[in-house]
């Protein structure tokens, strides 16, 4: 009973894997289950078992491919909970743009091929994968600005520090056609260098935001007491 259960456990990765590289190169529409079966030297019939149809198939592909995007750039970067603030803002960033600028990260082609030729099949998924890191990035982001700050200006700063990290990877990378592989994302030779400048220019908009804050709760305290 061991060795079916291996044999099952195998297939079922050859699947992801090779679902992975056909749909992160061609997108969804132009991939078929037989491409698929033939790269993973299985059949159509171990599809539909492990998985039930093309949709799923291409779904669970892409949780794969981020999967891996975060065992190879973990988003502490190493640093522990309970190093400072600034400290674990600089590792988040410098994981997300060493993700982005992967050569290896699957998970940007299938997202960029949803830009160009939506499906719709990975909203519900990404907000489930993603939605913790937001919020992991939210509490940190709310840690350095202070509880003065209100929760819009929270969401501000962590679109914001996203923007600047996932934006130089996207702009340019499209092209017409089915080359956009080809074309890559735009190199920022040195990461580090980079993310140095994101957290940098980041903090000081922080640290501006949260300064203003302290100021309007201090005069509107102010006019409070002259009043009375």
């Amino acid at each position: 009973m061991k060795i079916p259960r291996e044999d099952t456990t195998r297939t079922r990765k050859s699947l992801l894997a090779a679902a992975c590289d056909i749909f992160a190169e061609r997108g969804y529409r132009d991939t078929t289950i037989a491409e698929i079966s033939e790269l993973a030297g299985t059949n159509i019939a171990a599809i539909n078992y492990h998985f039930g149809n093309k949709e799923t198939l291409y779904v669970e592909a892409w949780r794969c491919a981020f999967h891996e995007s975060l065992k190879a750039h973990p988003p502490d970067g190493g640093v522990s909970a309970d190093a400072p603030a600034e400290e674990r803002l600089q590792a988040h960033v410098t994981a997300i743009l060493g993700r982005l600028a992967d050569k290896n990260n699957k998970e940007f082609w299938f997202v960029q091929r949803e830009f160009a030729n939506p499906t719709g099949l990975l909203e519900e998924v990404m907000r489930e994968e993603i939605n913790p890191l937001q919020k992991r990035m939210e509490g940190l982001v709310r840690e350095l600005l202070g509880s003065l700050v209100s929760d819009m200006d929270v969401k501000f700063c962590e679109t914001s520090i996203i923007s600047q990290c996932v934006n130089p990877m996207v702009v340019g990378s499209k092209s017409k056609g089915k080359d956009t592989k080809k074309v890559g994302p735009p190199k920022i030779k040195n990461i580090k260098a980079y993310a140095d400048h994101v957290v940098q220019f980041s903090l000081a908009g922080i640290q501006a935001i949260r300064k203003s804050a302290k100021s309007k709760t201090s005069h509107a305290k102010s006019n409070k007491e002259l009043k009375k």
